[in-house]
């Protein structure tokens, strides 16, 4: 745990009355607890090194009150499935990756079917996006619906894991619509999928990791403001995940901080060399 350095924040935007996102940083363990024992003096409690860590962010979406607490809910029902998931901490994430990723899907509507109730029950329809990047040594899985983004720098090259699922990237793939056109302004905030909503198509990716890689989850509130260039060239310094992910906010807020941002940071620390 010593060798992880992660780090997330959250921050209001200077246009937003309320902050709807939300984050979650979290490691899977082993532990146990004795009960009762004959042994003289007991057994302390014991938990093994992390087995897994997840990064999440979830921008909830609409002008519904419910918004943030919808993608609240999002991310403490999936955290929660994968919790009992016990099959992903173990070697079946390198022997069996369709059955990984089938679960993982499963986590997702699990906060879909929430999201739904959560809905029927208050009133409104409460929809939020979730981008989850789950790392499970030596494999990483990416777990994305809506507009928040997941990317990874490694050995000077940022790679962005995830697709916008907007209306403005449908057209703009399709060849419908041209980057920057008035078209495509209307359309850029405009998602057709999203937890909670009509339709919810999760886009999982798997991917390899190594001790190089930092990684970046964040909503679209910093890349609305943030280029990639400008991600990539700030994830390249030599520095603590709190300095990244605060210098990436505070540029997005200086630009307008046009909605809510957020964005969480994990790498692995460094080794120190040793003295000559």
């Amino acid at each position: 745990m010593s060798e992880i350095d992660t780090f997330g924040l959250t921050h209001q935007g200077r246009v937003r009355p309320t902050n709807n996102d939300h984050f979650l940083i979290a490691s899977f363990h082993r532990n146990l607890r004795v009960h009762f024992t004959s042994i003289p003096g007991g057994i302390d409690h014991h938990e093994t090194e992390s087995r897994g860590f997840l990064f999440l962010v979830a921008d909830g979406v609409g002008g519904l009150s419910s918004a943030g607490e919808g993608s609240a809910l999002a991310l403490s029902t999936l955290a929660q499935h994968l919790l009992h998931a016990t099959e992903l901490c173990s070697e079946l994430v390198l022997t069996q990756q369709e059955k990984s990723s089938v679960e993982l899907r499963e986590a997702v509507m699990k906060a879909h079917a929430a999201l739904v109730d959560m809905g029927k029950q208050e009133g409104g329809k409460p929809a939020t996006t979730l981008t989850m990047y789950a790392a499970f040594w030596p494999r990483a899985f990416i777990v994305h619906v809506g507009d928040s983004r997941m990317y990874r720098f490694r050995d000077g090259e940022l790679t962005r894991f995830t697709s916008d699922q907007t209306y403005e990237q449908l057209m703009l793939e399709s060849g419908a619509i041209k980057p920057d056109s008035p078209e495509a302004r209307r359309l850029k905030n405009v998602l057709w999928s999203a937890v909670g909503n009509d339709e919810v198509v999760p886009q999982i990716v798997s991917t390899d990791l190594t001790r190089r890689d930092v990684i970046l989850v964040c909503s679209d509130g910093l890349t609305k403001h943030v280029t990639d260039d400008e991600i990539r060239e700030r994830m390249s310094r030599d520095e603590p995940s709190e300095d990244t992910v605060r210098a990436l906010i505070d540029l997005a807020l200086a630009r307008g901080g046009s909605d809510n941002v957020t964005a969480v940071v994990g790498k692995v620390r460094q080794k120190a060399e040793p003295a000559a």
